[in-house]
């Protein structure tokens, strides 16, 4: 079952977050639709917050049941027994005639059975504590580590060498520990992998810090290069991970819009994950997809097409 609510920010964006924060679900449990854009008025005069509406899905409500229907019999009233005004009187026993006492015959006095001599107790012995046998605690099953990944050295002069040399000095001013390492993928492609410990701050929120990386890496190569090659950052896997998240999110809520149908408007992203939305449901029947509004705010939006 699904339900709604609508609230009122002086942006949309606030508006979703008083929303979310009144429901305590996150972004991507729910689905907004705009009611209306914020305007500022001239002067003051006019002004209109932005109006969102957020759905939600609970879970359906389990039917009462019904109370169990009374027999016949049991509506009936039980039949009362008849009052007496007398009570019955039972009837005296006949008395019979006494018979004449008789003595009666004295019997033969019993002879004492012989005393058995007692037993002597057995001595008692002493409990002792039962050995517990040692717990045999079962084998705990390894989790299989994953191999480091091995990198071949770039060649000096390339520009793979250029982007390590950047990324290194860019990680030592943000006190980073990571080794940043360069490879080729295609003739217009280089990937960056980072290896380290703790790099959950160089990816930061949904990936910010690590796409921040990644547009820096691409300005120091490409701003002075007559053809562009462009540069992809990644750490952990986190961009595999991230795509295999938008794809079920992008079903999802494709499944939503053709069982409601009516459009749904997803968070800001970026062009890449905006790619992958588009790319995800570009075969889904009636289903299609669009984005709107301007950096960094540019959103996707997932409409109901008969």
């Amino acid at each position: 079952m699904e339900k709604y609510i609508i609230t009122t920010g002086k942006s949309i964006d606030l508006a979703i977050q008083a929303a979310l924060t009144e429901l305590n679900m996150d972004r991507d449990a729910v689905s907004v639709e705009v009611l209306e854009n914020a305007r500022s008025g001239f002067l003051g005069i006019g002004a209109c917050p932005a109006k969102v509406k957020v759905s939600y899905e609970v879970p359906d409500p389990k039917p009462a049941e019904p109370a169990p229907a009374l027999s016949a019999a049991s509506r009936k009233p039980r039949k009362q027994a008849p009052k007496l005004e007398k009570p019955l009187e039972m009837p005296k026993p006949p008395v019979l005639p006494s018979l004449p006492k008789t003595e009666a015959p004295k019997l033969a006095p019993k002879l004492e059975k012989p005393e058995k001599p007692e037993k002597p107790e057995k001595p008692v012995k002493a409990e002792q504590p039962r050995k517990q046998a040692p717990r045999r605690e079962a084998p705990k099953a390894e989790k299989p580590q994953a191999e480091p990944r091995e990198f071949a050295p770039v060649e000096p002069g390339s520009q793979e060498e250029r982007v390590e040399r950047f990324l290194k000095g860019l990680l030592e001013r943000m006190d980073s520990n990571a080794v940043p390492h360069a490879f080729r993928k295609d003739a217009e492609t280089i990937g960056v992998e980072l290896v380290g410990e703790d790099l959950g701050a160089l990816i930061g929120r949904r990936g910010e810090t690590l796409d921040a990386i990644q547009h820096l890496a691409n300005y120091a190569l490409n701003h002075d290069a007559s053809k562009r090659t462009r540069v992809t950052v990644d750490a952990e896997n986190y961009r595999g991970k991230r795509e295999e998240s938008l794809r079920h999110l992008a079903r999802k809520m494709a499944a939503k819009v053709v069982k409601y149908r009516k459009n749904m408007t997803l968070e800001p992203m970026n062009a890449y994950e905006r790619h992958v939305i588009h790319a995800t449901l570009q075969d889904v029947p009636n289903v299609t997809t669009y984005s709107t509004g301007t950096e960094p705010n540019r959103r996707v939006v997932i409409a109901y097409e008969k």
